[in-house]
Order: C-alpha cells, then structure tokens, then sequence
C-alpha cells in the first residue's frame, strides 16, 4: 500500500532500543564537551525538522550553512546532543553534549550504525551503481526476492519499501542517517532482503557508511554528472570504491562497455561479468531472440554451461541485461539457477515506476513516460522503441537546469538522430532560465535534424499535446525525464505536476483512449488546471 503524505518522508525504527551516549563515545573514542552521563539516544538526524526526543543532532557544514545554525531548535525538539565539527562547536551555545568530530559527514554512518545496531543481524544486503539502470534492476531484483519468499526492503530513485510499505523517495540514496534508520526500520518488520540504489554521491558523501552489502552490481556508465566530478574517469573513481572489501563481498560487474570491463578488472573483490554484446568475453550472457511492444525474452548461459531462459515484461535490450544482472546477482548471493528459474517461469513482476511506462490504451499512439535523462539513456530507449515501432518515433523531453550543461546538447543531437521528431520542453529548470536550457538544447537538436521537425514548446503541458498533433495510430512517443515524479521544480519552487497523468489527459482530449483513467478522475480542460 501506498501511504506517501501519511508516513514520515524519512522512514525510523517505531521501537526504537535506547543506547548510552557514553557508550558511543567509548567505542569510537569521542571528544565530548559537556556531561553525558545518563543520557540515551535513540536515533540520529541531520534535519532539525525531523528531530525526535532522544535524537543525536548531526550539525554538518553545508556550501551556503552551517547545520550548527540550526541546533537550538534541534534542541528544543527533543536532541540529547550534538555531533558537528570544530567550526561548528565554536558557534554552539547550548546545554547538551556536543561531541566533535574533524569530518561529521564522514563519521555519520558509523554512527547511525551503532545507534541503530544495523551491523547486527542486518538483512541480506544488494547494492547497484551506474549512470542507468539502478532502479529497473533493483526493482526486478526486488521482485525476484518476494518471489522467493522473502519479506524485502527497497530504496531506490523512485520509492523506499519496508515489506507492504510503500513512499515516495526524495534522494537516489538517503543520507546515512536516514539510511540507517531505515535499515532499523526494515528490521522491525521481518526485512530478511534489502535492495539499495547507491549513486556516486552517496558513495563519495559517505551515505552508504557503516554498510556492508552482500553483492554490489556494476550497470554501466556514461555522459552525466560531470557538473560535479569533472570528468568520467573522476566519476568512474568514485563508482569504483563500492567494489572494495570493506563495501561488499562479492559484484556482478556488465562489460557492455569498456567503464565496465575497467571496474572487472580493477575490482578489489571477487566479480563475475555478463555482457549483450558477442564479441566482448565474460562469464555470462545475454542472447536476445525476442522484442515486442510488451516484452523482451532472452536467454542467459554462463561459460559452465549453466542457462536459463527469461522473459521481462519491459522494452529493450537495456532491460534485458538489467534483468541479467538482478539474475547474477541472486546467483552471487547463494541462490540456486534453478530456484530462480522456478519463480521466472510464474512471471516477472510488471510494475516498474516511470520506466518505460505506457500511458496510452489501444488506440491511436503509444505514449510511453519515462526517467531516463542522460544521452545513453535517451539512445537505449529510443533504440528500443524504435523496433517496435511501425509508424513513426516522437522525442519529448527537457533538461533539467541546476544540473550538468555539458550533455545538453548531446541529449538534442541523440534524440534527433534516432526520433522522426523532436519536440523540446522544460524539465524542472530550477533558478536557471527554462528558454535557455531549450536554447542549449534545440542547438543540438537542430544540427542533427536535417529535414525533421524540431518543435519548441513550453510549458510542458503544450508540449505533449504538440506532440500529439504529430501522431497517429501506429506512432509512438516518448516523454523522457519526468518519469513517475509527481512534481516540477521551477524557480526553486516544487509545483504538483504528473507527467503520466497530464499524458492521459492531452490522449484523452485528443480522441485516444488511455492505459486507465486519472487517479481522481479529473478530465477538465487545461485551462482550467492553473
């Protein structure tokens, strides 16, 4: 069940087991200004607002703030003490403990480990990195493990699951804090398998602290975040830390492309690699013998001859290989092929948020909603959509303002290269100029296009019905970026804003049927939505 707006955004422990602040400070041999004698904590947080009685306020220095600002109102919500840096300790005033630390983020997970006790008895634990693939794989993953019978926890881009508990997420992975008392909270419920996206921030930012997975998977990597490392051998040093023994024991690692035959070969634990491509060598692979607009079956052998035969309910060569390693990943875990083979064969889960997700019903054209927000992802997508599509491909899209420039344009070129139309949007622009990110945009758009339309269009809403008016039965169309996110940021406002949703209503304007109705019904003009 879905309770998002009901249950708490950071998801805690409902029974939390108090722990002496004294013992913290022994274990990790602590500096403490203050008494902290006979006090006990039962949790960590660095949001002042989601301070609980008992909590240890984390008091980080930010690029803009220090988290010390910020400590009388942890305080007075309920914090026994604080944990913040030199800097930060010179601008406390305050009764409680103050324990300092040259690097609070760095010790954050460790921490939260020992107050939540996450490194006792913690779940069977799965991580995956990449540019693109993380949640299809993890969700497939996820799937898998329930149907092997296990109660599963999930963290990912798009939601966080304890069991049936289902929210909406906010970060690919959660701060340290929040990571760990999600971790408690998984426990509490009989969580016996947990499935963790783990960006590149979250590793380089010391989210993923104080855990150990069982089995961390390598998807790929390509054009994206240069905005914050530089460079894609800076970013590729930093996906390579999760494959060192005191992350993980064991990776799946795909070599589809040379970043990940570079992570095989400089892994500091054991590996197995799969791989589409025939030419390139590895333990496993993925032969794709079938693609329709409902489906992908493929079969997957190993060098020992082992082999298994899968059909995903999903588009794409892409989601093939991320099926792959949600297999290889189970198989490095302890599982048996044939254990797993058995679950397959009752059918995959089918539920992927925002993931290729089609919007349109029978008639007229398929419209897909979907995440993907990078060059690569647009050519995977577009490519898969493209041989099950017998009319004509319509590229909708935006990019996103705060965030990496540099492939703006690359997303222009690739979608006019591989689409018979192009129409180009915002996408949560944020304190950027929304018309001049399209500007970046159409530039590459337009030198790719040739004869093909290029359309402008904003807002979004317009948008998707200009590309209707290119469509008809047969075509296809595809929304990339929003994906099932329920908002747009613009102005450094978040506004409501469904992407799937408005979709459903421009097809439903439009004479087409849909894949079901709105959730609330709502098939009023657009007009009358501002």
């Amino acid at each position: 069940m879905s309770v998002a707006g009901v249950t708490p955004r950071i998801l805690r422990p409902e029974h939390p087991a108090p722990r002496p602040l004294n013992g913290l400070i022994d274990e990790f041999d602590l500096r403490v200004e203050a008494d902290a004698d006979g006090i006990e904590v039962t949790g960590i947080t660095l949001d002042s607002s989601d301070v609980h009685p008992g909590d240890i306020f984390a008091a980080l220095p930010g690029a803009h703030r220090h988290g010390a600002e910020y400590a009388a109102a942890a305080v007075e919500r309920g914090a026994v003490a604080i944990v913040t840096d030199p800097a930060g300790a010179e601008r406390l005033a305050t009764n409680v403990p103050v324990i300092v630390v040259d690097d609070p983020r760095a010790a954050l997970g460790e921490i939260a480990a020992w107050v939540y006790r996450t490194m006792e008895e913690p779940p069977k634990l799965f991580g995956i990195t990449g540019t693109n693939g993380k949640t299809s794989t993890s969700f497939m993953l996820e799937g898998l493990l329930a149907d092997l019978g296990f109660v599963t926890g999930l963290s990912t881009t798009a939601e966080r699951h304890v069991g049936d508990l289902v929210v909406t997420s906010k970060l690919t992975t959660p701060e340290a804090s929040e990571l760990h008392a999600l971790l408690a909270r998984m426990r509490e419920a009989g969580v016996r398998a947990a499935v963790l996206e783990v960006s590149a921030q979250a590793i380089e930012r010391h989210r993923v602290d104080g855990v150990v997975f069982d089995v961390v998977a390598f998807t790929n990597l390509s054009h994206d975040h240069l905005d914050d490392y530089g460079s894609m051998e800076a970013y590729f040093d930093v996906k390579l830390e999760l494959f060192t023994p005191d992350r993980a024991e064991r990776g799946v690692v795909c070599v589809d492309t040379d970043w990940g035959a570079k992570v095989a070969e400089r892994s500091r634990i054991p590996v197995t690699t799969v791989t589409s491509d025939p030419e390139r060598h590895a333990d496993w692979h993925v032969d794709i013998w079938e693609e329709t607009p409902t489906s992908t079956s493929f079969t997957l052998t190993g060098i020992d001859g082992g082999a298994i035969e899968v059909q995903v309910p999903f588009i794409g060569r892409h989601m093939a290989v991320d099926a792959a390693i949600a297999i290889l990943m189970l198989v490095e875990g302890g599982f048996e092929l044939e254990a797993i083979a058995e679950v397959i064969d009752r059918g995959m889960r089918s539920t992927l948020p925002g993931r290729i997700e089609r919007v349109s019903g029978d008639s007229g054209p398929a419209v897909f909603v979907d995440y993907g927000h990078s060059p690569d992802a647009f050519a995977q997508t577009l490519e898969a959509l493209r041989r099950v599509t017998e009319g004509r491909l319509i590229m909708l899209f935006g990019a996103d303002g705060d965030r990496d420039a540099t492939k703006r344009a690359e997303m222009g070129r690739i979608s006019a290269e591989l689409a018979d139309a192009v129409v180009v949007t915002d996408f949560n622009p944020r304190s950027e100029d929304a018309a001049a990110i399209r500007e970046q945009v159409l530039a590459g758009a337009y030198a790719a296009a040739g004869s093909k339309p290029v359309i402008e269009s904003s807002p979004e809403e317009a948008a998707i019905r200009a590309a209707l008016a290119l469509a008809g039965p047969g075509d296809t169309i595809l929304w990339a970026g929003p994906g099932d996110a329920d908002y747009r940021d613009v102005a450094g406002v978040r506004e409501p804003f469904v992407a799937r949703d408005e979709a459903k209503l421009a097809l439903h304007e439009a004479g087409w049927s849909t894949a079901d109705p709105l959730p609330n019904g709502d098939w009023s003009p657009v007009k009358d939505r501002h």
